[in-house]
């Protein structure tokens, strides 16, 4: 029998002083098992509730696309100021230190390219495989309005039995077809129908009325980057994103293929974490950009 010397009963303690314990920084996801909220916090910090995510991942479909010839090299110097890193296994595996210690989103759907119709995705990493890579999340990308709108929604659900199975956090990327326009209506419609199926954070584009999208999702949205615009524009986009609802950004191109992606990335990272105005934050970045003309 234990040894009882020394037992003292445990104090009565009133049932709101153990709120914080059930309390979780991201909406939609208090349901959720302690393994997907602690990956689901690494992607997404608690102490801001915001995230800035590098998206790398445009190769598995682009190929060498610019900013992206050499992987190691882009990667090098954003490590340090990414939240999640968002790739593909095959560039994890080849190009990521193993001692890096940001989290990882796998790009898991793919089956396409450039040349062909982009929505004709399908499912092409297994969970195990994330399990394996320590992934903290998987990314998806689900067309609504296109040609594949059902495979991909089909193989979205799948994703998402596996991702509860293994504890992993899904990621939908919304995309609609040609032919619609990304407004609210339809961006909107998106979110609300990956979050319906079980997407635990949802990427889309901003859009006019952003606010109709993230309030009527109900699970955590990061903005999409887009396509390379000037540095002021994509910092005055990101600021409007998290103002109007999005716990941050999935930037891409607007950081690697910039002039100076470090000075871009913090001035990001000023933005979204601290709510810096996009003019002030400009400045980070050309403060950045002319360290490093000095430098070099």
């Amino acid at each position: 029998m234990a040894d009882m010397e020394g037992f003292k009963e445990a104090r009565n303690i009133a049932l709101a002083g153990n709120r914080r314990a059930a309390d979780f920084h991201l909406k939609g996801s208090s349901h959720l098992d302690w393994g997907m909220k602690n990956r689901m916090s690494r992607i997404i910090k608690a102490d801001t509730g915001r995230t800035v995510m590098l998206a790398v991942d445009h190769g598995y479909f682009q190929g060498p696309t610019s900013g992206l010839e050499n992987m190691e090299d882009t990667l090098a110097p954003l490590l340090d100021y990414a939240d999640c890193l968002m790739l593909t296994r095959g560039i994890l595996r080849t190009s990521v230190p193993p001692g890096c210690e940001v989290p990882i989103v796998l790009r898991v759907s793919g089956g396409q390219s450039v040349l062909t119709e982009l929505s004709n995705e399908t499912l092409t990493v297994s969970a195990e495989d994330c399990m394996r890579l320590n992934a903290c999340g998987m990314a998806f990308s689900i067309y609504i309005g296109a040609p594949h709108e059902h495979q991909t929604l089909a193989a979205f659900a799948d994703l998402i039995d596996a991702g509860y199975a293994a504890g992993i956090p899904v990621l939908a990327v919304t995309a609609v077809g040609r032919d619609m326009a990304r407004d609210a209506r339809y961006l909107s419609l998106s979110s609300r129908m990956a979050a319906e199926m079980g997407a635990n954070i949802v990427k889309t584009y901003y859009c006019e009325n952003f606010e109709r999208v993230t309030g009527t999702c109900p699970v955590p949205i990061v903005m999409a980057g887009g396509k390379k615009i000037a540095e002021l524009d994509a910092l005055t986009m990101a600021y409007n994103a998290v103002t109007e609802g999005a716990v941050g950004v999935d930037m891409g191109r607007n950081i690697f293929q910039s002039d100076c992606p470090v000075g871009m990335i913090k001035a990001v990272r000023a933005v979204v974490h601290y709510n810096e105005k996009p003019e002030s934050a400009l400045k980070i970045y050309e403060d950045e950009k002319k360290a490093a003309r000095k430098a070099s």
